[in-house]
């Protein structure tokens, strides 16, 4: 049975779409052929800011494809305290336990900056990884970077100063939006990365003194990337991109 013919099965077509798939780096690494045939099973969406996207504990009834929008994933503890793990934005995708045979999965994603993507539903999803071998090459790749990302943030959060992880952090968005502006508070940065909002403070506040980025009601711009670049640890590294020939 070809790919087309088995995500058919599922009978419904997605609405047409307003904006372009190869928005996300993922989609676009796919053949074109490949593309032309998951096309009709790709759902527009708009993300709004702090939707849950996937619940830890639960299997995910989409696989997500951001564009413009921001996930971070989550992962709490017993008491109730969260940190951030992993970011994913227009490189990559949000959902990836449905093709490890549904598993249930141990963090909460959640949108951070709000935009657009699109969502294919789970049953296609996992048709068109099990039929595809390209679709398996690109997302076992991915996984792979996200294993690279969760395993830096555990060596950031354990031996670097809030300050090269707040400059971490603030990178990753960047490499992510089409802009040098990140909708984020104080608290919400404390939440990402574990600490108090006071040190988020001292911080940001050392950024502002030096020029390096500007703060204004929930709105940092960044001014000057490289002063970013120059605080921050090794820890930071920009997305992948992907290919549909990567072995």
């Amino acid at each position: 049975m070809s790919l087309i013919a088995s995500l058919s099965q599922q009978h419904t077509f997605a609405k047409p779409l307003l904006i372009e798939p190869r928005q996300n780096q993922l989609l676009a690494s796919l053949t074109q052929e490949v593309q032309l045939q998951i096309l009709p099973f790709l759902e527009q969406v708009d993300f709004s800011l702090n939707q849950v996207l996937c619940e830890p504990g639960k299997i995910p009834s989409h696989m997500y494809f951001p564009t413009t929008a921001i996930t971070s994933l989550f992962y709490f503890t017993e008491n109730g305290n969260t940190s951030e793990i992993a970011v994913v934005g227009n490189e990559g995708v949000v959902g990836m336990s449905l093709f490890f045979s549904g598993t249930y999965l141990p963090y909460q994603a959640i949108v951070q900056t709000a935009g657009q993507g699109f969502r294919m539903n789970a049953p296609r999803a996992i048709n068109a990884f099990n039929f595809s071998a390209e679709m398996q090459n690109i997302l076992l790749h991915y996984s792979l970077s996200m294993i690279s990302q969760i395993s830096q943030t555990v060596v950031c959060n354990r031996h670097h100063t809030i300050d090269q992880q707040l400059c971490r952090r603030l990178l990753l968005a960047l490499d992510r939006l089409p802009t040098n502006q990140i909708l984020a508070t104080h608290e919400i940065l404390a939440r990402m990365l574990g600490v108090r909002r006071e040190s988020i403070t001292q911080s940001a506040n050392k950024l502002l003194t030096d020029g390096v980025i500007d703060y204004k009601r929930g709105l940092i711009t960044v001014i000057n990337r490289q002063g970013l670049e120059s605080r921050v640890c090794e820890c930071y590294e920009k997305p992948s991109r992907y290919s549909s020939n990567c072995n």
